[in-house]
């Protein structure tokens, strides 16, 4: 093929003004996906970008085939007790989806899960839902809920052929296996049957396409019938609806990101009227669990009024007050603990929270005597320096036992059961590393970078054992929605670790990781933290000689993106790559209009631009889009987005493309022509995706002929 020249996009000037700012924008006429000139332009950029990585593509097979080689294909979750069955989902070699299966319980006393062989399926099985029938003559295929109902009769589900998150909700009789005929078109996320199994609450979007509405739909009834139970007029909120373990309650919940609001309506009658738990204060987020403790019921209430950390208080159901002045307190705040979450059983409670940057779990035994005044949390303990834990599928009131999930960035992901009476946990299940995979052959370690402001930033590395500092590395970051990049093994990465890259996580501000203190330090008016704690740390890693700046790239997707996009603009001199992937790089452009799906919403993460003066000013000071220079010499950049997305519509990373190549940055645009927000669809799919951005990724490193001469 004739060598091609990098894609030009027309200059349609239009002209945005607020505050008395005046911006003309040559691009944002890309916003329109209906213009065939628009897709035109994005299949050019598209050809471009697979003829310039075209000596990429043998490294792309070896990668996906060392991906493949690992994984064992044909595998099974453990399974998880619920009514009657034991649920579980398996995948096959060759499919692209996983199987949604169950079997019988042996007794009402079984809560020991069947033993787990690879390749065979449960004795007495159950295929529930078959990923790869209901994903035919689809180009994308997700599923946005899953939920049986607790006699095991029927199964809600809601299927996604395009990749915009409008789900089509079915319902299916699991005694037939046939479909009812009560379909509901573009449901969000998130259906749940009410314990009796008669209903199924789920939610719509409205226009901007936020969940603003939980309706209740009768099983076997048509879909004109449904009830809108609860709507949610703030343009700011957004609703979701489930029940609680104990299954007395029916809950809706109203949230912004600052914001919260609890309603409760007795599970006994799914027709009744809910009753709000606290009435909604500004920048008060609260959550509420149902427990029964020495005989007596108790909400258990997590809050941050008056409580950065968040603090765990107790009301009564029947009396539950306006606010936390009215409960009583359960776990005190500190401020060196970030409480993030309180479960209720039968027999025990189970808390989750962090602590020196690492996620903890503690368990409360109950019995008829216990008071809730005495308790005493008893914390899980582990021996990696960093680690991950959490609690996993738990849907039962009454099991004795918890299981959770662990991991680190050598250990791969495990399922334990830990016995509530006895203190011991059981290995149920770790994931399996195929082809020789040894922990012990890699190192883990945290760092510690020091931001401008005296800020002690962490720093999560692995590499493999012998490699010669320095050495090429990766630095991933997010920085973002008080979301935590806690450490995981990713089976993937290890075709890059095992040639010798070193794996990074900057743990920098407007995360979680270090408290609601770190989150509120890295958003609205300080989110210029979140950028240069990642150039910071980046600088820290060269100067400990860990890498270089001609050996090290940086990676981030989504609200990480606008991380890329602002560290590219700031410090280009400091890495030779930029991965973005569905990148947030026209922040400003989005959250002045209030149309676009999300935008109202995101004002508490960002600010509201529209209205404040200060907030536009600061907004346009980082957006990468408006703060692309001329004056630097920009590293490599790959973008990857999808044509579908409605969380970081498409038309960001074109733009920011578009003007990157004015001033002859080495850029390059790939676009999922059928995939949303999370790529494509389908593991295999998946899987040539990732082994496309590590092929991309080592080819910056200087790494992509020594990777295929090793080959």
């Amino acid at each position: 093929m004739p060598e091609l020249t990098p894609p030009t996009a027309a200059r349609r000037p239009s002209t945005r003004e607020h505050h008395g700012d005046t911006v003309i924008d040559p691009y944002e006429w890309l916003r329109d996906k209906e213009d065939p000139a628009v897709i035109g332009h994005l299949e050019a950029e598209n050809a471009y970008t697979e003829q310039q990585l075209g000596h990429l593509e043998g490294l792309r097979g070896r990668i996906f085939d060392e991906i493949k080689s690992r994984t064992q294909e044909t595998d099974l979750s453990v399974p998880v007790r619920e009514g009657s069955w034991w649920y579980y989902s398996r995948s096959v070699e060759g499919q692209q989806y996983t199987l949604n299966c169950r079997a019988p319980l042996d007794s009402p006393n079984d809560w020991t899960p069947p033993q787990l062989v690879a390749g065979e399926p449960v004795p007495g099985e159950q295929i529930l839902l078959d990923g790869n029938v209901e994903s035919a003559g689809s180009d994308f295929f997700s599923i946005g809920s899953y939920d049986v109902s607790l006699d095991g009769r029927y199964l809600a589900y809601g299927v996604d052929t395009s990749g915009d998150e409008r789900f089509t909700l079915k319902i299916r009789d699991l005694e037939t296996g046939q479909n009812l005929p009560d379909e509901i078109p573009n449901t969000f996320h998130g259906a749940s049957f009410s314990p009796d199994g008669r209903y199924v609450f789920y939610t719509t979007v409205d226009d901007s396409w936020r969940p603003d509405t939980v309706w209740r739909h009768r099983v076997g009834s048509a879909a004109s019938d449904d009830v809108a139970v609860f709507t949610e007029p703030d343009e700011s909120f957004w609703v979701g609806a489930g029940t609680t373990r104990s299954g007395k309650y029916i809950v809706f919940v109203s949230s912004s990101s600052v914001t919260s609001e609890w309603h409760l309506l007795d599970a006994a009658d799914p027709e009744g009227e809910a009753t709000v738990v606290w009435p909604r204060h500004d920048d008060v987020e609260y959550s509420v669990e149902h427990a029964v403790i020495g005989g007596e019921d108790h909400l258990l209430i997590l809050h941050n009024d008056g409580a950065l950390n968040f603090e765990l208080v107790t009301v009564s159901p029947s009396n539950p007050g306006t606010g936390p002045a009215d409960a009583r307190a359960v776990l005190p705040h500190r401020d060196d603990v970030r409480l993030e979450d309180v479960e209720a059983f039968e027999k025990h409670l189970l808390f989750g929270y962090r602590r020196d940057g690492l996620t903890r779990l503690a368990v409360w035994p109950l019995d008829a005597d216990s008071s809730i005044d005495d308790l005493v949390p008893r914390e899980l303990s582990f021996d990696e320096p960093l680690f991950s834990v959490g609690a996993s599928s738990n849907p039962e009131w009454s099991q004795p036992t918890v299981r959770y999930g662990y991991g680190s960035l050598v250990t791969p992901s495990t399922v334990f059961d830990y016995d509530v009476v006895t203190g011991t946990s059981a290995l149920l299940k770790q994931q399996p590393v195929r082809g020789g995979y040894d922990a012990s052959d890699y190192e883990q370690k945290r760092e510690w970078a020091t931001a401008a402001d005296g800020t002690r930033v962490p720093i999560s590395l692995v590499w493999k054992k012998g490699v010669t500092l320095p050495a090429p590395l990766e630095l991933y970051g997010y920085g973002s929605y008080e979301a935590s990049m806690d450490p995981s093994m990713s089976v993937a990465r290890l075709s890059l670790l095992d040639r010798g890259v070193v794996f990074a996580i900057a743990h920098v501000r407007g995360g979680g990781e270090m408290g609601r203190t770190w989150y509120e330090n890295g958003k609205t008016l300080t989110k210029k933290n979140t950028f240069t704690d990642f150039v910071d740390a980046a600088h820290h890693l060269i100067e400990a000689g860990y890498t270089e700046p001609q050996r090290l790239v940086a990676e981030g997707g989504s609200a990480g993106g606008l991380l890329m996009g602002a560290v590219a603009n700031l410090a280009p001199e400091t890495f030779a790559g930029i991965l973005a992937a569905v990148p947030f790089v026209d922040p400003l452009t989005s959250i002045l209009d209030p149309s676009l799906p999300l935008t109202v919403i995101e004002w508490d993460e960002w600010g509201n631009p529209l209205d404040n003066a200060d907030v536009y000013a600061y907004m346009k000071s980082y957006s990468p889009y408006e703060n692309v220079r001329d004056d630097v010499q920009y590293p490599r950049i790959l973008a990857v987005t999808s044509i579908n997305d409605t969380r970081v519509l498409y038309v960001e990373p074109a733009k920011w493309v578009a003007r990157l190549r004015e001033v002859g940055a080495p850029v390059l645009l790939k676009t999922e022509m059928s995939a949303g927000h999370g790529g494509v669809s389908g593991r295999y799919n998946a899987w040539h995706e990732r082994a496309y951005e590590l092929a991309w990724i080592l080819d910056v490193l200087g790494l992509a002929d020594e990777a295929g001469a090793e080959a």
